[in-house]
């Protein structure tokens, strides 16, 4: 620190003046401190220069960093403390690249850095997603022997995780001295971003566990209720909830709505409304989660009443609000409704109309075989449709074999420069589901001399906390021999009962009983065989596909879920189906 110069305060007008910044909240007050500090000379009195530079640098005073600076400026030999507070003051700002410029100041003019300096610089670099720029901080902070700061590597890790550098970031978390809490959340974070989501259920159990010497937080639990969505897994999210009630965190609404989210996707839809209803305090993030969930899992009505209620209760819907109704009306065919709320969320609540919201309608009218107006609610938008609204015309176009339109949507999509291999795949059913075999062996050829792979389904079922993945044919299974003489058994009985293969789903020009043995051996089928085999009888089999759910494979989920008497909930890549008793929630509608 550098020594204090004369000035003309006492101790008694410093205390005063220290007193003046930590209260000041408007702008002509700041600078009237300002002007008594130049005129009291006080400007080299580190504790008031300071103290003043951290609330000319606070966002809430007009002017922020750039007054700041200016400021900073007039400081003629400015301290570590003080040096360190500027940069903070940008990592934070908008042009966090200023801070490292400061840095590159503090080096070239001698003045030690400490491991708040590195930190904040970290900060900044995580703020410009500049990657390059931490790796130097990085280098800088092992040169100056800062590597044993457990805050400091801490904001490295972090750095590396949103830079996608998995590796990287758990190599500094190796390195930790001492890991509390935080580092652990961040690591967990580090996870899931580089979708590494087993292992964020991994350390959730390590840490409550006891093995990694602190125990989980509320933001811990927020993270693992994520990983649980992404990985279907109920039973793992139910231990979460279970870990929430003990810790008292349960009246904490983020982590309610986190939790009601999770049941939902993992179609709990009777968890997620106990959860809901248990709440004190509900909120508009709530209201909308609840409503999303009925709407994902078939219960459209119930969305709607569940909407109703929402403003009986005075809470103002938002944008996320409407696209859970929107998207109830699609899945459960409910177009004049759909139509009424489209028009009400703009005329009575102000709200403009988002992608989401025409993706939505374009569903509903698509599903419904209004495939014109859809095409026309499109061309009508103020902005730019994008990938997505043109996507979802294109399944529509699947769904109702309409061959013309789909192609021009190929058009629109091709025009973006946006289309994807999931496009051509569609193009493919379309032109299957009429016969048209010479447009399919062009498509495919387009598709091989593009080099445009199509991404591989997957299905994955969790037991007893372990994630079991699938793909078509798979052969990787340790119990692979018994899951095909389970699948041939379950064959069998369903042919039985009335089950005949939708050959429409293959897409290749085969023979009918070539293409039945082709969709035999699905990765939803072959999960499902597992499911029958590693479960009592009676369990609840819950899968998750990353691609749309195929009619034989439909099919085939209702008939079992009558033949063997099992509940089967499948969740899809845009919703979830239940099959119980020969029916599905969806109503054939999806």
């Amino acid at each position: 620190m550098r020594p204090a110069t004369p000035s003309s305060c006492s101790p008694g007008a410093t205390e005063h003046l220290l007193s003046l910044i930590k209260s000041c909240a408007h702008d002509s007050h700041l600078r009237q401190i300002h002007a008594r500090i130049l005129r009291t000379r006080s400007l080299e009195e580190p504790t008031i220069s300071l103290r003043f530079l951290s609330r000319a640098a606070s966002a809430s005073v007009s002017g922020g960093v750039t007054y700041a600076r200016r400021f900073f400026s007039q400081i003629k030999n400015p301290s570590l403390a003080e040096f360190n507070a500027m940069i903070r003051a940008y990592s934070g700002s908008d042009s966090p690249a200023e801070g490292l410029y400061l840095y590159r100041e503090m080096r070239r003019l001698g003045q030690r850095t400490d491991p708040l300096t590195s930190s904040f610089c970290v900060k900044s670099c995580i703020k410009m997603e500049s990657l390059t720029g931490g790796l130097q901080i990085h280098g800088r902070i092992v040169r100056d022997g800062h590597q044993s700061d457990s805050l400091l590597l801490t904001a490295l890790m972090d750095f590396y995780s949103i830079c996608y550098k998995s590796e990287e970031a758990c190599a500094v978390f190796d390195e930790m001295p001492e890991r509390d809490t935080v580092a652990w959340n961040v690591l967990i974070s580090c996870y899931l971003r580089n979708r590494r989501t087993r292992d964020v259920l991994a350390v959730f159990d390590a840490m409550i566990g006891g093995e990694c010497g602190c125990q989980p937080d509320d933001v811990t639990c927020l993270h693992v209720l994520q990983a649980c969505n992404s990985l279907n897994a109920v039973e793992f999210g139910g231990k979460v909830h279970e870990y929430i009630e003990e810790r008292g965190y349960g009246d904490a609404v983020k982590l309610c709505n986190s939790l009601i989210t999770m049941y939902s996707r993992c179609g709990s839809m009777d968890k997620a409304f106990m959860v809901f209803k248990g709440m004190r305090v509900k909120n508009v993030v709530s209201w909308s989660a609840l409503i999303s969930g009925l709407a994902m899992n078939g219960r459209g009505k119930e969305a709607i009443e569940a909407y109703l209620a929402m403003l009986r209760a005075n809470v103002v819907p938002d944008d996320q609000t409407f696209t859970g109704v929107l998207s109830a009306c699609s899945h459960s065919g409910l177009v004049d409704e759909g139509m009424l709320f489209f028009e009400g969320m703009s005329k009575d609540f102000k709200i403009t109309p988002n992608v989401h919201h025409y993706g939505c309608m374009v569903d509903l009218l698509g599903r419904a075989g209004s495939l014109d107006q859809a095409y026309e609610l499109i061309l009508s938008m103020s902005s730019k449709p994008d990938s997505t609204i043109w996507r979802t015309l294109l399944g529509a176009c699947r769904i109702h074999r309409h061959v013309t339109l789909g192609e021009r949507v190929v058009w629109h999509l091709t025009e973006l420069k946006a289309q994807e291999a999931g496009d051509y795949v569609l193009l493919l059913n379309i032109y299957s589901s009429v016969g048209d075999w010479e447009k399919v062996t062009e498509v495919r050829k387009f598709m091989k001399e593009n080099q445009i792979q199509t991404t591989p389904g997957c299905t994955t079922i969790t037991l007893n906390g372990i994630v079991h993945e699938f793909t078509v044919d798979d052969v990787s299974h340790p119990r692979q021999n018994e899951i095909y003489t389970m699948l041939d058994e379950i064959g069998s009985q369903l042919k039985i009962a009335g089950y005949v293969p939708e050959i429409s789903s293959e897409l290749h020009n085969l023979s009918s009983e070539e293409k039945g043995y082709r969709l035999s051996y699905h990765s939803e089928k072959l999960a499902i065989a597992f499911g029958i085999l590693a479960t009592p009888p009676g369990t609840t089999l819950r899968l998750a596909n990353n691609l749309r759910i195929c009619v034989d494979c439909h099919n085939f989920a209702k008939v079992l879920s009558s033949v063997y008497d099992r509940i089967v909930v499948i969740r899809d890549r845009s919703r979830l189906h239940h099959f119980q008793g020969g029916h599905c929630s969806c109503n054939d509608y999806w």
